[in-house]
């Protein structure tokens, strides 16, 4: 089955909004988020934490276990009321992006994993970012890259999405925030991905779709080697890598506020 632009976008549920653990049929994508919460631990021990944009809180659990603490922040009010009762050991706190809930310069590290997408007014966005973090205070942003989320249209196809960014336009939209951009890396998927890849007809990520996409919603029967090696993806099985980035899946960025 090959699917258009359309297809993708009424598939939501497997785009990673709002993935959550726990889900078998949602582990790629959780996973796939994992691995960046991963790569931001070794910036966050001992620091003061701040993510803008938590979810359903598992990273900012995994944070605070190396972190001084961890606050959390979203403007959904049934999220918050979940990660307060789940994670306690999270600070939450409802708040909009817009205008961060936070004193100027009282931040070590702002966590934005795959929320920046988003967000209708990201320059504003990132300078309260800058705002709440103290100099040398660092920045760390996930996001898809418009380049292959999205390759055959200029507008974003998910309806949760205002502006997906590439490479290029996530470094100079850091940098005209006041930023150094310290790195830019790009996800990929790894040897064993790339298997799974080969097994599912080239792309394991479209052979979920093609399972979703035939069903009725909330109907979807898995095959069941499909459903398997789903559920067997770890944070592992995704690697970062600072070449070729337009062709990768999500791009990390680091950026330091002078």
């Amino acid at each position: 089955m090959s699917l258009t632009a359309e297809d993708r976008a009424i598939a939501l549920h497997l785009t990673g909004e709002r993935t959550v653990p726990g889900v078998p049929e949602e582990n790629y994508w959780f996973r796939r988020h994992e691995a960046a919460y991963h790569a931001l631990v070794p910036f966050c021990r001992d620091a003061v934490v701040l993510e803008a944009g938590c979810g359903e809180g598992y990273g900012a659990a995994l944070l605070v276990e190396h972190a001084a603490r961890v606050v959390a922040i979203d403007y959904d009010e049934p999220t918050t009321r979940h990660v307060a009762t789940r994670y306690p050991g999270v600070g939450v706190v409802r708040g909009n992006l817009a205008f961060l809930p936070v004193r100027t310069g009282s931040i070590d590290v702002v966590a934005n994993l795959q929320v920046i997408e988003h967000l209708w007014d990201q320059e504003g966005f990132l300078a309260e970012c800058h705002r709440v973090l103290r100099p040398g205070g660092r920045l760390f942003v996930t996001t898809p890259n418009r380049l292959t989320f999205t390759p055959d249209s200029d507008t974003p196809l998910n309806p949760y999405h205002t502006r997906e960014l590439s490479p290029s336009e996530l470094d100079q939209l850091l940098r005209e925030a006041g930023f150094t951009v310290e790195s830019l890396r790009g996800l990929r998927h790894g040897p064993a991905l790339a298997e799974l890849d080969r097994r599912h007809g080239g792309s394991i990520i479209e052979a979920q779709l093609d399972v979703v996409l035939g069903s009725l919603p909330g109907q979807a029967v898995w095959p069941r080697s499909l459903l398997a090696d789903v559920e067997a993806v770890t944070a592992a099985d995704f690697e970062l890598h600072d070449d070729d980035l337009d062709d990768t899946l999500d791009l990390i960025a680091l950026a330091v506020r002078s």
